[in-house]
């Protein structure tokens, strides 16, 4: 096992929304107020009976208020709540709670479910280990704990129409030149987008583009922008790509906006997407609790991922106390089922889709220590939050303090679920363009990009 400190309709287009890179959190605000939120008390699908629980394992407490956001990340957390998997486990109290966008997920932990926030729920990454740092809080800093990984694909990058036939596929390296152009052919650079700042949507677009020869920071226009404004920008023809995630390619697509030009689960095949992270006092004081939420999450993971279920998941997380948009738009991600340009074939293949519980790698929930460093490896690599952290030795210090990858082997030995890994690292990562990433030698990968500000 490796031992990191050993080394040195159209309303599902608004509520999913990201806020700006400026969004500022205001000390003893009263947080951002979530679209909906919804009770395992009155969870109208509830089917699974409580189990008999260990009173050795019963929860100190048995509610939870988390947040999520309206996309395929989330349905972990609604099936456990709607399918009574939380309850099973004695969390028969927990709230889900619908946030506008992912700056008010931020403000809102940080004020927590007492002040009217929330107590965790799901995230980008590492957007846990920077709120624990104080790094997007405006200093204040938060600890907060990484219990499970959610899921895995499910994003991809679109891209404008216009841009139909310049080669904008997988490997833009025979388009670069086009791209890094487009400010004198058109009088303005290349524009492109993400949900926020510094996090997965934004590692996945630059990664895309600095895989291609194209510098993200000045040969192009990056920006954190929310989704109707990029989407209309794409209508328009004054946005030119997006990092994106289901149900969005769907709607980009058949709106006849633009085309996906690769799906994330091409890019790095089964790599890490969102998670599930809880504040760190809200954990230390009720471990048992915590223990019986992953239960909980896993049990529903396991159910996601069987296809008999898939078309009762897209029922339940699309209705309107949900996600709020038409089952149809989520039909075809959930069978792998994509659309592409420029010549390439369509994707006709489940596990190009999302995942929720294994992979062809092997777990998709457990939380990897290995991936973290390979999020705060890029986050290092752009120099993000002027060089905060600045060395090896200092990202793994804070995966150690922010990944409780101990607590999700202790529920699923203690309910029994197969597939518990035996490493806290999943090993050499290999990524499209042939780069790898060895978790065990960062240092080696960092130094063989030639795109990065460090």
């Amino acid at each position: 096992m490796t031992n990191f400190s050993s080394y040195s309709r159209r309303k599902f287009l608004f509520t999913a929304g990201a806020g700006a890179a400026s969004s500022i959190l205001l000390k003893g605000c009263v947080g951002n107020p979530p679209s909906a939120t919804t009770s395992t008390t009155n969870a109208a699908t509830q089917q699974t009976p409580a189990a008999n629980i260990d009173p050795s394992q019963a929860p100190e407490i048995t509610s939870i208020t988390l947040g999520y956001i309206p996309i395929v990340e989330s349905a972990p957390i609604v099936i456990a709540q709607q399918k009574g998997f939380f309850a099973k486990y004695g969390m028969t109290d927990v709230t889900v709670s619908k946030q506008a966008n992912w700056a008010s997920a931020r403000d809102n932990v940080v004020i927590g479910s007492g002040a009217g926030g929330i107590d965790g729920g799901q995230w980008q990454m590492p957007m846990p280990h920077l709120i624990s740092e104080g790094l997007i809080t405006n200093g204040q800093k938060v600890p907060m704990y990484v219990l499970a990984q959610l899921n895995t694909q499910g994003n991809g990058i679109a891209i404008s129409g216009i841009h139909t036939g310049k080669g904008l596929g997988l490997d833009i390296s025979n388009a670069a030149e086009y791209i890094k152009g487009f400010q004198a052919a058109q009088g303005r650079k290349f524009k492109a987008a993400h949900t926020f700042p510094n996090v997965n949507q934004d590692f996945w677009i630059r990664y895309w583009f600095s895989a291609g020869g194209v510098d993200p920071d000045t040969d192009i226009d990056l920006l954190a922008v929310p989704p109707p404004e990029t989407v209309q920008g794409m209508r328009t023809g004054t946005m030119d790509a997006f990092s994106t995630g289901d149900p969005w390619p769907y709607r980009i697509v058949t709106d006849d906006i633009g085309f996906m030009a690769t799906l994330t689960a091409e890019m790095w095949p089964f790599h890490p997407e969102e998670y599930l992270a809880i504040r760190a006092d809200w954990v230390d004081a009720n471990p048992k609790a915590t223990k019986a939420l992953l239960k909980g999450i896993m049990e529903a993971q396991q159910w996601c991922d069987e296809p008999a279920n898939r078309a009762e998941l897209v029922q339940i997380v699309s209705g309107r106390n949900f996600f709020d948009i038409p089952q149809e738009i989520l039909n075809a991600p959930y069978a792998g089922k994509y659309e592409m340009a420029d010549g390439k074939a369509a994707v006709d293949d489940i596990k190009k889709g999302p995942l929720y519980w294994t992979d062809d790698i092997g777990s998709v929930s457990y939380p990897y220590k290995s991936h973290d460093l390979w999020f705060l490896t890029e986050t290092m690599r752009w120099n993000f939050h002027s060089g905060a952290i600045a060395d090896f030795d200092t990202a793994r210090q804070i995966i150690d303090r922010v990944n409780r990858e101990d607590l999700w082997r202790e529920a699923a030995q203690e309910a029994g679920f197969s597939g518990i890994p035996d490493s806290t690292s999943r090993g050499v990562e290999t990524f499209f363009d042939g780069t790898k990433f060895d978790p065990e030698n960062p240092e080696a990968y960092l130094n063989s990009l030639q795109i990065k500000r460090i």
